[in-house]
């Protein structure tokens, strides 16, 4: 999990949330203005109520935020519960205090002395206002807080979302390479006795496939040509087995090659047309690669027919592609996969780019 996923509510910065990190100090400048146009208001004059603020509004600043840094300490982030209230209605009145003392002591800088009757209606007024505004302030803060530790909770969420994709996704593709590896070193060793030079192309082009297949665990997108390129080299490995009992062909159509795709979601495909296909006399077996109203589309055809209950077509490799796809491609797919004319037709088609789960 990243360090921002770990973050404690209380070591979460107001800042590091964009929209949020702006809603306090607004509401700090806009109290500043307000409390300079009372000041202006009740002396008459903007030169005093400006000499007031500029020795004042600091100090009411300071008790701000350090309301703010106690609130932090007793876990805002909640929210405002009954626990909170107490402690809200406490440290907005005890700021209130200061702020008032701290006033009077400004006025009496100033020389600025009201008759004692007045004095103390003011002194209780200036109490008044001082607690709302830091009653209001408290507010803020909660809200500001508790919004910060919803949107991380997301956060996290979505994070351990992306994992839980890398990892199943990672999982399918791992199904993917024994089972073929499997297959295709069988393959080679039945053709080493009688064959030696083909078992050696085959060799040499298994490797070319699995280079590629390596590329894929750190890069689970490739594009439409480099999928390619590791078909082809699994083709060869299949050709030099079967000779002339298989014909294949394999095509790209310009446009689609730099389309992103999953790295091996064909291969799958073309194993069970070569594996299940009907070699009488030859398998043929077309690949075909292109684009097709904005979307990607595979078809891979093979000679031959479905048969009933074929365990072969319901073991690792179609219910890997379905589940990659739902991964992938989620809502945003089809695959299909039919009988025509003598020949079974694995169809797919991809809309978007694929998820990578990061």
């Amino acid at each position: 999990m990243m360090d921002s996923a770990r973050q404690t509510p209380m070591a979460m910065d107001p800042g590091a949330l964009p929209g949020l990190g702006r809603v306090q100090p607004a509401a700090l400048a806009i109290f500043v203005l307000v409390d300079v146009m009372a000041h202006v208001s009740v002396y008459a004059s903007f030169g005093v109520a400006l000499g007031i603020a500029l020795v004042l509004e600091p100090v009411i600043l300071l008790l701000a935020l350090a309301l703010r840094r106690a609130f932090g300490q007793l876990r805002a982030s909640e929210g405002i519960t009954p626990r909170m209230l107490p402690w809200i209605v406490g440290l907005s009145l005890l700021a209130a205090l200061v702020a008032v003392i701290a006033g009077q002591m400004v006025r009496a800088h100033f020389a600025l002395e009201f008759d004692p009757r007045s004095g103390r209606r003011a002194a209780l007024i200036a109490l008044i206002y001082y607690f709302l505004v830091f009653v209001l302030w408290s507010v803020i803060c909660f809200w500001t807080r508790a919004e910060m530790e919803r949107q991380a909770q997301r956060q996290r969420a979505i994070q351990a979302e992306a994992q839980a994709l890398r990892a199943e996704l990672e999982r399918l593709r791992l199904q993917i390479d024994p089972h073929f590896l499997f297959n295709a070193l069988n393959g080679i060793a039945e053709e080493i006795p009688d064959n030696p030079d083909a078992a050696l192309m085959m060799l040499r082009n298994l490797a070319v496939f699995l280079r590629q297949s390596l590329v894929g665990i750190e890069t689970p997108l490739v594009t439409v040509a480099a999928e390619a390129e590791a078909l082809a080299a699994y083709l060869r490995v299949q050709q030099a087995r079967f000779g002339a009992r298989l014909a294949l062909r394999l095509d790209v159509s310009p446009e689609a090659k730099q389309h992103l795709i999953p790295s091996l979601l064909l291969q799958p495909l073309v194993e069970n047309a070569i594996k299940h296909g009907t070699r009488d006399p030859v398998l043929e077996v077309a690949i075909t690669i292109g684009m097709e109203g904005g979307a990607l589309q595979a078809v891979v055809a093979n000679s031959g027919c479905i048969a009933p209950g074929d365990k072969g077509r319901s073991g690792i490799g179609l219910p890997n592609i379905r589940n990659r796809l739902l991964l992938h491609y989620p809502g945003r797919h089809s695959f299909d996969l039919e009988e025509r004319g003598g020949m079974v037709v694995a169809r797919l088609r991809l809309e978007g780019e694929p998820c990578s789960g990061s």
